[in-house]
């Protein structure tokens, strides 16, 4: 891949049929029409439509969703849906540019339920829609695209539905195609192949396959077009987009979809990093959130970027990626110490601002130890509960190893990103200002504890409320060798406070918090065990690694073979995602669990 120009390249993304459209994963897009085929059902037990279908949406009556394959390209992809006593597998491919669907009963109510199939035209693009006898025709601007079925066709006015549509009774599968009428022996052939051809990718292999399907597909059927912006992204979850004007983009969360999507699509993670960094505010910093709504314009978050895109480029090699985001990630870099610096070491914070919408999120927590909170990732870690906050400097007055690890290895990695790129002052510069931070973090070891610990600004005292965070001196190379021994074998295999057959819990579990288990607050977290993960890759600690690497792996695996679920967090007690509504049930970076075993096995390979 060779292109320079981004627009084009995102042209070059956003083509042919996908799950494009924000609010249903059963409606397929072609673009760059945005001509929509929308399926959807009808109960007769009684009487409602189901018109848009969201993996993950809780609250009584809503239908469930089983996500199953999404090739990145919409080549392939497989679900099953149910709602009402009536479930459905629905497969979808495409030949060409043409696409093709089967839709499956496999349970029903007395009264069969009925495929809806309706096209529409999203965005406002223009085009002409009609019904004709046997067939659904869209005129486009630079095409005619018409819509054929197997199925037998039945007049129902009662859908609900305000453009051209069929209702079919599903007594036996229905096959649905584009281009020319196929019957469903074709249909199926061309499932059949696309689905060999996902399956069997040259990067797949053994016991591996099963990671690789729960990683892509979490960042598949997650991925939308922004037809504000002409991109293609990967919000966190269409639960979350659909909620806050059509898309909700997190700084690190958005880096990490982008390096999860490095593993098998080249295209969509330039799309996910440089899109992510392409939100800097004028302030120079990535926001923690930004939406059709508002964005965060007090606080950033983590700052991993520079890392996610140092490793896209080593697995992909294309420069130009890297001259695209340098100089707004080296504004990032630069507005750290100038913002969240107290005495040499960084603590975070939350800078007060005009609001521009009137947004809750304007004024709660801004300039306070809430929005501070909301600036680490964690956001309600009982870490930060009693921090006092400097409204005058805007910080949290609590010196965090998390946040200094983390920077230091946000300017380690800059710093290669500038040899590559040739900027040789910025490289220097960054490798100075790397080993000012290292050396001042090496000022958080407490011997007696054998960790990095917190300490407060205001008082000079340790914190000893830990988290997996305090591994993150891991990261920026902080530790000794002896001391990130004593670090593991003292806390992170201490099954009194992070290790066990489910790890790692965001809060240790001898902590008075843990019990909640409500969020940050004892739940596991696939990040923290990611972040942990690589900064355990610095050290010889071999064995501690690959456990790691099968914890996370096994955890993934309950909940997607289960129920095809990629949590955004999990129990720490018995692995579970789904016994709390506040863990988004396919949220993108719960594949980094996967990410973790197979970057271990390429690493020991």
């Amino acid at each position: 891949m060779n292109k320079t120009h981004y627009s084009e390249f995102v042209k070059s993304i956003a083509q042919g049929w996908n799950t494009w459209n924000t609010r249903s994963v059963t409606s397929h897009v072609f673009l760059p029409d945005a001509f929509s085929i929308g399926l959807g059902m009808r109960e007769y037990r009684d009487g409602g439509c189901l018109k848009q279908a969201l993996v993950g949406r809780v609250g009584e009556g809503v239908e469930t969703v089983v996500p199953g394959a999404h090739a990145y390209d919409g080549s392939y992809t497989s679900l099953t849906l149910n709602w009402r006593d009536t479930t459905w597998r629905i497969e979808t491919a495409t030949e060409g540019a043409d696409w093709v669907a089967r839709v499956t009963p496999l349970q029903q109510q007395l009264k069969p339920a009925a495929l809806i199939v309706e096209i529409a035209m999203l965005w406002n693009r223009p085009g002409l829609l009609r019904r004709e006898t046997d067939r659904l025709v869209a005129q486009l601007p630079e095409r005619e695209i018409t819509v054929f079925t197997t199925g037998t066709i039945v007049e129902d006015p009662w859908p609900g539905e305000s453009t051209p549509y069929w209702v079919i009774p599903l007594t036996t599968p229905v096959g649905i195609s584009t281009g020319k009428s196929r019957d469903l022996a074709t249909i199926d052939a061309i499932i059949a192949r696309r689905r060999h051809e996902h399956e069997h990718r040259p990067s797949r292999a053994g016991e591996s396959w099963e990671v690789y399907d729960a990683m892509q597909s979490c960042v598949a059927w997650n991925t939308i077009y922004d037809p504000i912006k002409g991109r293609v992204v990967s919000p966190v979850s269409r639960v979350w987009s659909c909620r806050s004007g059509g898309y909700t983009l997190f700084c690190w969360d958005n880096y990490f979809a982008a390096f999860l999507a490095s593993f098998e699509s080249e295209s969509l993670a330039y799309a996910n990093a440089i899109e992510i960094t392409r939100e800097a505010v004028d302030a120079g910093f990535v926001p923690n959130s930004t939406n059709g709504v508002f964005c965060s314009n007090d606080r950033s978050q983590p700052p991993v970027g520079s890392a996610m895109v140092l490793a896209i480029y080593q697995r992909w090699g294309q420069r130009w990626f890297i001259a695209e985001v340098f100089d707004a990630l080296l504004k990032w870099n630069r507005w750290w110490p100038v913002n969240r610096d107290t005495d040499g070491l960084l603590c975070w914070g939350s800078s007060p601002y005009e609001p521009t919408v009137g947004n809750v999120w304007e004024t709660n927590g801004v300039n306070a130890r809430f929005g501070a909170a909301l600036e680490s990732g964690l956001d309600n870690s009982p870490m930060y509960d009693d921090i006092p906050f400097d409204t005058e400097r805007h910080q949290l007055k609590l010196a965090d190893v998390g946040l200094t690890g983390l920077y230091v290895w946000d300017c380690d990695s800059l710093a290669e990103l500038a040899d590559i790129l040739g900027r040789t002052a910025e490289a220097t510069e960054l490798r100075e200002r790397a080993e000012h931070y290292r050396v001042a973090l090496k000022s958080l070891w407490d011997d007696d504890f054998g960790l990095f610990l917190n300490r407060r600004t205001d008082t000079g005292a340790f914190e000893r409320r830990i988290s997996p965070t305090n591994f993150y001196a891991l990261l920026a190379k902080a530790a000794t060798p002896e001391q990130a021994r004593r670090m593991v074998d003292e806390h992170l295999l201490n099954p009194e406070e992070f290790w066990g057959e489910w790890v790692l819990p965001s809060i240790a579990r001898n902590d008075p918090a843990y019990p909640e288990q409500h969020y940050w607050r004892g739940r596991i977290w696939a990040p923290m065990n990611f972040l942990v993960y690589l900064g355990l890759r610095n050290y010889d600690l071999p064995e501690v690694r690959q456990q790691l690497a099968e914890k996370s792996k096994k955890l993934l695996l309950k909940e997607w073979r289960e129920h095809g679920h990629v949590h955004e967090n999990y129990c720490g007690d018995t692995g579970s995602g789904c016994n709390r509504e506040d863990s988004d049930r396919f949220y993108h970076w719960g594949g980094l669990l996967g990410a973790i075993s197979l970057l271990e096995t390429r690493h020991t390979s």
